[in-house]
């Protein structure tokens, strides 16, 4: 049975694959965006819904003007790469939720969700950058849609996600939940692999890098996150967005690469 899922997988590899931009790594892609996007706008709202949003409208203010430079930025780097059909279904939308928990998120489509705990950590905006563009990463990325992908392939046989809504539904939401972590959840991110992670720090780099951010920044703030788990607990971010001494030393290995794209 192994080696039967292990072949359908190798066979689905084939039939339908992606390319993750800058990095060019082949995925598993049997999920179409047109499909997995509306699936992730509706969690979306749910977690609004029973959210807090912030009141605090200065804080508010800054996720949203950094969110807008870094979607700018995607936007013009998917553009000048002929990739801007990779953003068809997007809708942009950055909001700030009230809790301690030390988190962010990027959904499938653009819609980012920010919690107040992080902000300490990010401590002004450049740091707020390097957390949206890693996070916006992980969705230009498609990596939750790359382990959805998988998931379709050994549990269910590989049939189309259309059919699967229809004849499988929970073991379809149980997926999606599986690959992002949201809805039954909220906000509790699953960890991704640490080839993901380093697609989103190298992707991510880039993109604040042409939102004007220094990217310098970024190994300065998993420095401080690192910093932070010396406590007794692990903050929420930090244990699903592993930051040790590797990923800093990755970080300013491609600061050089990042710093071509960097526009002050």
């Amino acid at each position: 049975m192994h080696r039967f899922f292990y072949f359908l997988t190798v066979a689905a590899f084939f039939v339908s694959c992606a390319t993750v931009p800058i990095t060019g790594r082949k995925q598993l892609a049997v999920v179409p965006n047109s499909q997995i996007i509306p699936m992730s706008f509706d969690n979306y709202q749910q977690v609004l819904k029973e959210s807090k949003l912030s009141s605090n409208a200065t804080q508010t203010a800054l996720i949203k003007k950094v969110g807008k430079n870094i979607q700018s930025a995607v936007e013009q780097y998917m553009k000048d790469n002929n990739l801007s059909s990779e953003l068809a279904g997007y809708s942009w939308e950055f909001n700030l939720i009230e809790s301690e928990q030390v988190n962010a998120w990027c959904m499938p489509g653009g819609k980012v969700a920010f919690y107040t705990g992080i902000l300490p950590i990010c401590k002004e905006e450049a740091g707020i950058a390097v957390v949206m563009g890693h996070e916006v990463a992980h969705a230009i990325a498609s990596h939750g849609r790359e382990r959805m992908s998988q998931g379709l392939v050994q549990q269910l046989g590989g049939i189309a996600l259309s059919e699967a809504i229809k004849t499988k539904p929970e073991e379809t939401q149980a997926l999606f939940h599986t690959a992002y972590a949201i809805g039954t959840q909220y906000g509790a991110m699953l960890p991704y692999s640490r080839l993901h992670e380093t697609e989103a720090d190298k992707l991510g780099l880039i993109f604040m890098a042409m939102a004007g951010y220094d990217p310098h920044e970024a190994p300065k703030l998993w420095e401080r996150m690192k910093a932070l788990s010396g406590g007794a607990s692990v903050p929420e971010f930090m244990s699903t967005h592993p930051s040790n001494d590797s990923r800093i030393k990755e970080l300013n290995e491609y600061m050089p690469e990042a710093l071509k794209y960097y526009k002050k």
